[in-house]
């Protein structure tokens, strides 16, 4: 993706294609050196389209990287305790080392009780809140794969991260508050925004390094962007694309690409950007995950 302006592009196909590397290269090396070949599952219950092929994709990826995949597909109508009885039967399984419930699930699901479920060890999502606690407390944690993808495309574009300020739009559990103590562990000075905040602009203006996830469609324009700043765009928005064709629809992010593009040092794009990074990071967690279950050191340059 080229961009009108300056922006330098922060590309996700490169960055995680290297990431994928690395994994299928240390799989190669646990499965020569240890006999482990590590395993990620995934469930998922309902036929959402988006989900579906989140699932396939990273299915694919996991195989690609020399790795076992597991993927276990559930009706809608699924009971929440039959799904948290298939939770616990991962839990259980030593073939799989990492696994994650794909969400959205349907409304009578409790997506916490789920959460609350997963063995912490093999949480590849990073949701149990012993995780989000070892996180905030700065210990070896199982890490969100998304805000993890947001870190290494940060450092790629702006290298040493101390002293900066970041600024995270957004709360979430999935991204917003994991990505904040990051950032913090890089010695960076964090804020936390969202809908309550008060003169949002102002304050995204202040970023050296602005996050923005929220889920609404170009909502960041370049009057939110200090000159020079690094953006990373976790959001992925459908719009009408009527230039495509009746009810033809494209993806978008949370920033107006093309008008940030102009005034921003580097960017995300959407697509090609924090997405690929999410499943790139997803692996690396099962891989990391395997190497503690069975006492293995990981290589230095993983």
């Amino acid at each position: 993706m080229t961009s009108p302006a300056q922006a330098s592009i922060i590309d996700g196909k490169i960055i995680s294609a290297e990431l994928r590397a690395r994994v299928a290269k240390e799989v190669e090396r646990l499965k020569r050196d240890h006999g482990l070949t590590p395993g990620l599952a995934v469930i998922l219950v309902g036929n959402d389209p988006a989900s579906e092929v989140y699932v396939r994709n990273k299915g694919i990826a996991t195989r690609e990287a020399g790795m076992n995949s597991y993927e276990y597909k559930l009706p809608a109508d699924t009971s929440e305790a039959d799904l948290l009885a298939k939770v616990r039967e991962l839990n259980a399984d030593p073939a799989v080392h990492g696994f994650l419930v794909q969400f959205p699930v349907p409304d009578h699901i409790s997506q916490q009780n789920v959460i609350d479920t997963i063995d912490p060890a093999k949480d590849a999502d990073g949701l149990h809140p012993l995780n989000a606690g070892r996180l905030a407390s700065g210990l070896p944690a199982m890490v969100p794969a998304t805000p993890e993808g947001c870190l290494i495309m940060a450092k790629r574009a702006g290298g040493d991260l101390a002293g900066k300020h970041a600024v995270v739009i957004g709360r979430s559990n999935l991204v917003g508050k994991p990505i904040a103590q990051l950032l913090l562990k890089e010695n960076c000075t964090v804020t936390i925004a969202h809908s309550r905040s008060r003169d949002l602009p102002a304050i995204a203006r202040e970023a050296d390094i602005l996050v923005a996830a929220v889920g609404r469609a170009n909502m960041v324009t370049r009057d939110w962007v200090k000159p020079g700043a690094t953006v990373i765009d976790v959001g992925i928005n459908r719009v009408p694309a009527p230039e495509k064709g009746e009810g033809k629809t494209r993806l978008v992010g949370d920033v107006d690409f093309n008008d940030v593009a102009g005034v921003a040092g580097a960017i995300t794009p959407v697509p090609g950007g924090v997405g690929l990074m999410t499943v790139a990071c997803l692996l690396r967690n099962t891989v990391i995950a395997a190497c503690r279950a069975n006492g293995i050191e990981l290589s230095k340059d993983f």
